[in-house]
């Protein structure tokens, strides 16, 4: 097996779990339109509705941590980050990653399992309201979300040693995007020409990649 086959089979998984928790935004939107309903309208409030919104939020949120690093789509702070070279990019990304990511990921870990473990001894329920839900399941999210963001961090050390080696950075599993989406519609339309097609896909990339330097300050460099 390839390292890349490698990198490929760990975003693959991360993609998947976060496809798939993704799924959560909806039934969280019915939860919160049903209670709004039950609330307003027949004035019958559900006590325990704002521990489930919690739940249903913070398991979709964990759960995408490892796929929004596999898409690399975390936010950087730094703006001299997109004027270095692959070979800087990759320096500075692996001492972080040593030095911030394994051991704060560790910690998660670590501490999660035994705040799911104590909540599973206990059945733990939440005391925010009356005979509030129980939330040992929920718990047990922290150290099934740091594992995957770990699993993905691993894959993201080793992008930085190939990198190292090679001066470029490895392919990521690409994913679906906006700009996809919108060559998609325009192949589609019968009411576009072809000329206006090229024109309009060309406007959408420029925007994206002016929206990208952007979110890593490339802006501020121009």
């Amino acid at each position: 097996m390839t390292v890349q086959r490698l990198l490929y089979i760990v975003d693959g998984i991360s993609t998947w779990v976060g496809k798939a928790v993704a799924w959560l935004i909806l039934v969280l939107t019915a939860v919160v339109c049903v209670e709004v309903f039950k609330r307003y309208i027949l004035n019958a409030p559900t006590a325990w509705i704002f521990d489930l919104d919690n739940m249903l939020y913070g398991t979709l949120f964990m759960m995408c941590g490892a796929y929004t690093l596999a898409q690399d789509a975390h936010v950087r702070g730094d703006f001299l980050y997109s004027s270095m070279k692959p070979r800087t990019q990759a320096t500075l990304d692996l001492v972080l990653y040593i030095v911030f990511f394994i051991p704060g990921i560790a910690a998660l870990i670590y501490a999660g399992i035994d705040f799911a473990g104590d909540a599973w001894r206990i059945r733990e329920h939440s005391n925010v309201t009356a005979d509030g839900p129980p939330v040992y399941q929920f718990k047990s999210v922290i150290p099934i979300a740091g594992s995957l963001v770990m699993l993905q961090g691993l894959a993201e050390i080793v992008r930085c040693v190939v990198c190292l080696k090679t001066g470029e950075w490895p392919s990521r599993l690409k994913d679906v995007e906006e700009i996809d989406v919108i060559e998609e519609q325009l192949a589609h339309s019968e009411y576009v020409d072809e000329e206006s097609r090229k024109i309009a896909i060309e406007r959408a990339k420029e925007i994206e990649e002016t929206a990208k330097k952007r979110g890593m300050g490339g802006e501020m460099l121009e």
